[in-house]
């Protein structure tokens, strides 16, 4: 008896660290997680000590340097990467924008995607292929949602001149995990006509759910974001280059941070590392707010032991929600991530349960393909609240 009561105070002690979690029953992580207090007050720290000791001064521009290398480190660390293959970006879409950009690009060259991608990703794929002449297609890993080889789905759709694989590590829609480390190496080994097929990873919601070993996973490049699942700020993401891919990309956003100048200000090289694909001056008190919410991360638990609650919950959300005859949910077995997606099986159309919804303190979101309304629950989400959120639709449903 004891431990529950631990347990369930250790619970609402951590909760108390989000200030958007008081009146709410948030379940939209996998758009943007809260921040803490902890993140928050760093945020505003930084601005405080870049004030005070002069915004464009010689120590504030050493200090700038301590704190990026500080946070490239702390990423790379709870991604299990080398510092040297982090790139310090805004968001996902500009670390696929690199990758996506950064290949040199032939015409007859083709680019293949899976039809569960992000319509950003799908904007600049399409913009790659008018302007290059590049053959842009997709395979059908929806398909394989409840059965099937997603795998054998994409080996299907390759050819000699592939070039890239772009697929997310969990799908955003679905909420299915690739199996990402046997598509990597099945796509490394496919015959191809020159240069090895590369993989971008959309990792915007894998970060922060999944135990993640970027060196033993081997995609070339993996784009993430701080301010979902890591309930960081918004506007600090990342994107890893597998070292064995670095030579392949080359630099499409340039500005002082990508170059090496000598003691005269001329450019010499390019950084030789992830640094290459910074630009200029960025927002860099997020820094601090990101590793704050990095540490709070740790601090309840390893990356397994958070994964492992995460699945737990999304298990219990998805029995409840399968009970329902007004409900069916997408996944036909319990999720192995955090994202829960469902249809209503009445006349109810998803944007209007997710207005309601919202109004009465539950914030969930719509989705357009497939048409469907998203859930995710994170390690720290309570069993009572996803009680609540099924009474409600009960109630109203």
């Amino acid at each position: 008896m004891s431990d529950i009561y631990g347990a369930s105070t250790r619970l609402e002690r951590y909760r108390q660290q989000f200030p958007a979690l008081a009146n709410k029953a948030y379940f939209n992580f996998g758009g943007q997680g809260p921040l803490s207090l902890a993140s928050l007050a760093a945020i505003q720290n930084s601005y405080h000590y870049i004030q005070k000791h002069g915004p464009f001064s010689g120590g504030v521009y050493g200090w700038l340097l301590q704190e990026t290398n500080q946070t490239r480190q702390v990423i790379a660390k709870e991604l299990e990467a080398p510092p040297e293959t982090i790139t310090l970006t805004e968001n996902v879409s500009i670390g696929c924008n690199i990758a996506l950009w950064g290949i040199d690009w032939q015409a007859g060259d083709r680019l293949l995607l899976t039809d569960c991608e992000h319509p950003g990703i799908l904007a600049a794929a399409t913009e790659i292929g008018r302007r290059f002449g590049v053959e842009v297609s997709t395979c059908p890993i929806m398909a394989t949602l409840n059965g099937g080889d997603p795998t054998a789905v994409i080996v299907e759709h390759l050819t000699p001149r592939t070039r890239l694989v772009v697929l997310s590590h969990i799908l955003w829609n679905t909420g299915q995990v690739l199996p990402l480390a046997e598509i990597v190496k099945a796509c490394h080994n496919y015959p191809t006509d020159n240069q090895p097929i590369r993989i971008l990873v959309d990792a915007a919601q894998s970060v922060g759910v999944l135990p993640l070993n970027l060196t033993e996973l081997e995609a070339d490049f993996y784009a993430f974001t701080g301010h979902k699942w890591w309930c960081g700020p918004e506007g600090l993401g990342g994107l890893y280059v597998r070292p064995d891919a670095l030579a392949s990309l080359n630099p499409s956003f340039i500005g002082w941070r990508s170059t090496v100048t000598n003691a005269t200000g001329d450019i010499v090289s390019w950084q030789p590392d992830g640094k290459r694909f910074e630009v200029a001056t960025s927002a860099y008190p997020l820094y601090a707010g990101l590793r704050e919410a990095i540490a709070l991360q740790q601090q309840w638990g390893t990356p397994e032991d958070r994964y492992q609650q995460i699945c737990q919950l999304s298990q219990y959300l998805w029995q409840r929600l399968s009970q329902l005859d007004s409900i069916r949910c997408l996944l036909t077995s319990p999720p192995q991530a955090g994202l829960v997606s469902f249809v209503m099986t009445n006349s109810q159309s998803s944007k209007q349960v997710v207005q309601l919804l919202e109004k009465q303190g539950f914030y969930l979101r719509t989705l357009y393909n497939p048409d469907c309304i998203r859930a995710c629950v994170h390690y720290f989400t309570e069993y009572s609240e996803i009680d609540q959120l099924v009474e409600m639709l009960i109630g109203n449903w």
